[in-house]
């Protein structure tokens, strides 16, 4: 099936599904980010839109942990950065409908937490279609080993991703049930 046909399938999947009873366990994401020998604390979630899964109970226990925590800023030519972000901090939104940080201050997560649409067992991620995160996590790993970390829910689980030389791949995927 192709990636726009199946994109409109599982994002008709998580519309119908009640996301606001149902939060991926900070416990898990944490373990997972303590283990990974994270030496400066710095974190990129994202706003969550579109009934994605809601990371921003898990950034603000990150931050009280003391991690500097981002947000994606999107740029001409489907380039995205991550911009250092609080809680306090004004959004604006971008031409999407996506909140983005007004601050400049740009940041080069070790940790980022990755939206998805679909995945599969080999943690490959099928996204919105822009290739956004992708080219971001080729630009992130020629400066630094970063960890990748996507939030789904399990009925967004399919059997196979098709993927293209240009898909990254993902470290972790967790889930409301469990973490592939």
């Amino acid at each position: 099936m192709p990636k726009s046909k199946l994109r409109k399938k599982i994002l008709k999947i998580r519309e119908k599904k009640n996301l606001k009873n149902i939060k991926i366990d900070f416990n898990k994401v944490f373990e997972l980010i303590n283990n990974s020998n994270s030496k400066k604390k710095l974190v990129g979630g994202y706003y969550p839109v579109n009934n994605e899964v809601d990371d921003l109970h898990i950034l603000k226990e990150l931050k009280k942990k003391n991690y500097q925590i981002s947000l994606p800023v999107i740029k001409k030519n489907f380039d995205m950065n991550f911009y250092n972000w609080s809680f306090n901090d004004p959004l604006k939104i971008n031409q999407y409908g996506i909140p983005e940080p007004v601050s400049k201050d740009l940041m080069y997560p070790e940790i980022i937490l990755v939206p998805l649409v679909a995945f599969d067992n080999n943690l490959n991620r099928l996204g919105y279609g822009g290739g956004y995160y992708d080219r971001l996590i080729n630009k992130l790993n020629k400066k630094k080993k970063i960890l990748k970390i996507g939030l789904a829910l399990s009925v967004q689980k399919i059997n196979d991703v098709p993927v293209t030389k240009y898909d990254k791949k993902l470290d972790y995927i967790v889930t409301d049930k469990y973490i592939l």
